[in-house]
């Protein structure tokens, strides 16, 4: 722990990076929690027509992270394409906020936005190469760190635009913030990010191609691995679809109990992420990925059968020490299976995310047709299992092997 806060205050390149992470988190957690309520109740789009514009939304977020990871891999820089996608944030959250229309919603979110969303990718992969001389248990320790910003974000801002918005008949200003927010990330790649170290390209230039850069993600070595993560991540998604539901409903808690619950958790995630970053010593990343895993299961079936407001609150430590090795480990798994490719290998992060939503929109589909929000909670714990088990049978015997 104390070494990836030392890497990161002491390397221009981590300091930055990590800043600007912060920022990018700032952008998502000022507007996610009113996404929905100015696209539906404010623009009049409609339950189905918001739905179907997310979905959309998702698959071009997943399409701009790996075309960026390419080009970007391709060309040796990773400032300039931070640039690009920077700006893309900064117009298309002020798109939404000084034009207030559903048109303009509806181009930001699914033309601007989710190219924004690439950043995320872009970060990390500028960090693997700017880290190259690191050991893995050093990498490791530098994601983990890098990953808590979000976590950070996630838990100071969320209230500030709450207090910012209190009395406000409309939800628009939360996306100046997260302009201003894309703004800083654009300022701090211009003029205080130094470029990473070219990539060294081994291999004929044709292999950095699109096609054979697809051919690399497509490959089932690669693909099953990313399979077997967004199974277990897909745990995180359902649990944010049915959390505020059981606590509301079956634990007959409050609206308050919601953001209190999820405060905790983010603040709990930040000091785990930073334990965890440091697992390395004792164990292998695969051993850990799946200890997490398993507690995030075990968190999932008690959650299930919640039926108190205080078993909610009596969860939040599992909840976040187990949430804190799933949303920090796989970082650094997942680069490593493309690993000469910082910016493809890093785009297998937003990968993830696009398979584990929609692998979690089918079990909250089917869990709430045969069960309740308790029973659906569980069933995607039964995923994550499955994730786990996958990823055993692929990389267990590698990892015991190793030991």
């Amino acid at each position: 722990m104390s070494f990836a806060f030392l890497s990161a205050l002491k390397d221009p390149a981590l300091r930055i990076s990590a800043t600007a992470m912060l920022f990018f988190g700032f952008a998502g957690a000022a507007t996610s929690p009113y996404d929905s309520i100015v696209g539906i109740k404010e623009m009049h789009l409609g339950n189905s027509a918001y739905a179907v514009l997310m979905f959309a939304a998702a698959v071009v977020n997943v399409v701009a992270s790996v075309t960026m990871g390419i080009l970007a891999d391709r060309l040796g820089d990773y400032r300039s394409s931070i640039l690009y996608v920077s700006l893309f944030g900064v117009a298309g959250f002020a798109l939404v906020y000084f034009a207030a229309s559903a048109p303009a919603f509806v181009v930001a979110k699914l033309c601007l936005l989710p190219v924004f969303g690439a950043l995320n990718s872009l970060i990390f992969a500028n960090v693997r190469a700017a880290s190259e001389a690191m050991s893995s248990t050093q990498l490791i320790a530098v994601n983990s760190t890098m990953r808590a910003t979000i976590s950070l974000a996630w838990v100071a801002v969320p209230g500030l635009v709450g207090v910012s918005l209190a009395g406000s008949s409309s939800m628009l200003p939360a996306y100046l913030w997260a302009a201003s927010a894309a703004l800083v990330c654009f300022v701090l790649a211009l003029w205080f990010l130094p470029p990473a170290p070219a990539s060294r390209k081994d291999d004929a230039d044709a292999n950095y191609r699109m096609l054979a850069s697809l051919k690399e993600v497509a490959a089932p070595r690669v693909l099953l691995r990313v399979m077997a993560i967004a199974l277990i991540f897909s745990m995180l998604h359902v649990n944010d679809a049915v959390r505020p539901l059981i606590i509301s409903l079956k634990a007959g808690g409050s609206v308050g109990d919601i953001g209190f619950i999820i405060g905790i958790v983010a603040f709990l995630e930040i000091v785990f992420i930073l334990f965890w970053g440091m697992s390395d010593r004792w164990m292998r990343p695969v051993n850990a990925i799946a200890i997490g895993a398993v507690l995030y299961i075990a968190y999932m079936a008690l959650q299930g059968l919640v039926s108190e407001t205080w078993q909610a609150y009596a969860l939040t430590p599992l909840s976040g020490f187990a949430a804190a090795a799933i949303v920090s480990l796989p970082i650094t798994y997942l680069q490593n299976l493309i690993a000469h490719r910082p910016g493809l290998g890093s785009s297998l992060i937003a990968v993830n995310i696009f398979l584990s939503a929609g692998l979690s929109a089918v079990v909250f589909a089917i869990g709430t047709r045969i069960g309740d929000y308790g029973f659906t909670s569980i069933l995607g714990g039964v995923i994550g299992l499955v994730g786990v088990a996958l990823l055993i049978l692929l990389d267990g015997k590698r990892a015991q092997a190793d030991q």
